[in-house]
């Protein structure tokens, strides 16, 4: 778990990136972020854990140090972070909903192709607020996205025995989330929408979708692109219930492990219900599961990552990071792909295997 610090007034939201393979980066990377959050706002001591009354708009910027590691949140052992060596914030400060799609309309204003793309990045359980801006910048990092990283916030508790009170928060915050992909899909000049979600924040995405759907907008105004669901904290009955009301208004995959040791305390908590994440595809039974579903899979069991409980492995293993970054790249009239798996143990990069 992550410790970080608070920060301080935004200079510039201006992005600075290199791309990825090319030469060494001498200077830090700032990274923008937008901001939807449902906490209250923190103080100078410590981040909030409570739902706020309204929803809150801001925008924040990540430093990136120039020798930053794919798959790695730099931070110091003891003392400060620096911006030479660690991850740091740049500053951040509030808008209302109005600049906040302003503000966004004027960054995506000039921009062509899949530049024109927003990335919203759903964090999960026992997540604090500052790991969870951290977690987005390196994934925009090691993904090369080049569109607009935007944050959507709920009050996790940020600890490990407070699963029950963190999905109370999470259903409590799944119509701000809803109105906030409303609110992008009709931002004027937005490309594609594509959303990555992580453990719960997977069930507050798909409830989200769900509720868009049952207004006849599941397809967020023809702007929904990727929907990818990373160790997804869902009983299996329940996503079932979900997709038949989302339908197949776009792509949607699955980053599975059996070897993810925090949905197996998951599981034991919903009375042993299958998790959605932990789905074992060398088992005939879950592999027929996943073949009815229809959706992509990457198989990430066995990934060597530092995360004990491999948990994070979509954003700490650089070649999943990079499959992520590929598939974001991938042009909009793509033809869409049959259900496949990735096998992360083939080699340095996953290979697709069509089934």
């Amino acid at each position: 778990m992550l410790v970080f610090t608070g920060c301080s007034t935004l200079p510039d939201v201006s992005p600075v990136k290199s791309g990825v393979g090319g030469p060494a980066k001498t200077t830090s990377t700032l990274v923008p972020l937008f901001i939807v959050s449902t906490r209250k706002a923190e103080t100078e001591r410590a981040q909030s854990s409570d739902l706020a009354r309204d929803t809150r708009f801001l925008v924040s910027s990540v430093s990136i140090p120039p020798g930053h590691q794919p798959g790695v949140i730099e931070q110091p052992s003891f003392g400060s972070p620096n911006k030479a060596s660690h991850f740091v914030f740049a500053g951040q400060r509030d808008l209302d909903e109005q600049s906040f799609k302003s503000e966004i309309a004027m960054q995506i204003s000039g921009r062509v192709g899949v530049n024109r793309d927003v990335l919203v990045y759903v964090h999960g359980f026992n997540t604090g607020y500052d790991e969870a801006r951290f977690r987005l910048a390196q994934i925009v990092e090691d993904s090369d996205f080049t569109g607009i990283p935007v944050l959507f916030t709920w009050p996790s508790r940020n600890k490990v025995l407070a699963y029950g009170a963190d999905k109370e928060s999470a259903t409590a915050s799944r119509d701000a989330l809803e109105q906030a992909l409303t609110d992008l899909s009709e931002t004027a000049g937005i490309g594609r929408i594509h959303i990555l979600a992580h453990s719960m924040g997977t069930w507050l995405t798909m409830e989200a979708m769900r509720q868009r759907a049952m207004a006849g907008q599941a397809n967020l105004n023809g702007k929904i692109g990727e929907i990818m669901l990373a160790a997804p904290d869902i009983d299996l009955d329940v996503f079932r219930s979900q997709l038949a009301r989302v339908g197949k208004v776009t792509r949607i995959s699955l980053f599975a492990s059996t070897d993810d040791r925090a949905l197996s305390l998951s599981s034991v908590l919903a009375g042993d219900r299958q998790r959605l994440g932990a789905l074992d595809l060398t088992n005939p039974k879950h592999r027929e599961e996943i073949t009815s579903l229809g959706v992509r899979v990457y198989d990430l069991t066995g990934s060597d990552v530092p995360d004990f409980f491999k948990h994070g492995t979509f954003a700490e293993a650089p070649s999943v990071v990079r499959a992520i970054g590929m598939q974001l790249a991938e042009s909009p009239l793509a033809e869409q792909q049959p259900q496949a798996y990735i096998d992360q143990n083939t080699g340095s990069s996953p290979a697709l295997i069509v089934q």
